[in-house]
């Protein structure tokens, strides 16, 4: 079982990027798909998620930039994160969950998630 985050690179502040993440060895299209991002020197940080349920939740810091969905058919998860800014430069990581939540809020947890991608480096200018 593998997830592999793509997408990642070097943009300008403003600018927009779109991250991948293709999963193998099983179907996740039933499980929660999350993603989070880690700066350094500090904890992972939860940005988005799309549960089994096809709810959405976001964290405050990127509602409104960013957009989570998916491709059943292709068993991948996307990013789109738009209006970049430097403080959003990290290692990007998806990740999924074969749990099932009714509170949304668990899902902003990294407690929650089974599996993990290996990170993605988004590093944006001013």
């Amino acid at each position: 079982v593998q997830l592999q985050a793509s997408g990642g690179g070097l943009v300008q502040a403003g600018g927009s990027l779109t991250l991948s993440c293709a999963a193998s060895g099983r179907t996740f299209s039933s499980d929660a798909m999350g993603w989070f991002r880690q700066a350094p020197g500090k904890e992972r940080e939860f940005l988005a998620a799309l549960t089994w349920s096809t709810s959405t939740y976001y964290a405050d810091s990127v509602k409104g930039r960013f957009t989570i969905s998916r491709d059943n058919a292709k068993n991948t998860v996307y990013l789109q994160m738009n209006s970049l800014r430097p403080e959003d430069t990290a290692v990007y990581y998806c990740a999924a969950s074969t749990r099932r939540y009714y509170d949304g809020t668990y899902y902003y947890s990294t407690r929650t998630y089974n599996y993990w991608g290996q990170g993605t480096l988004v590093t944006v200018s001013s």
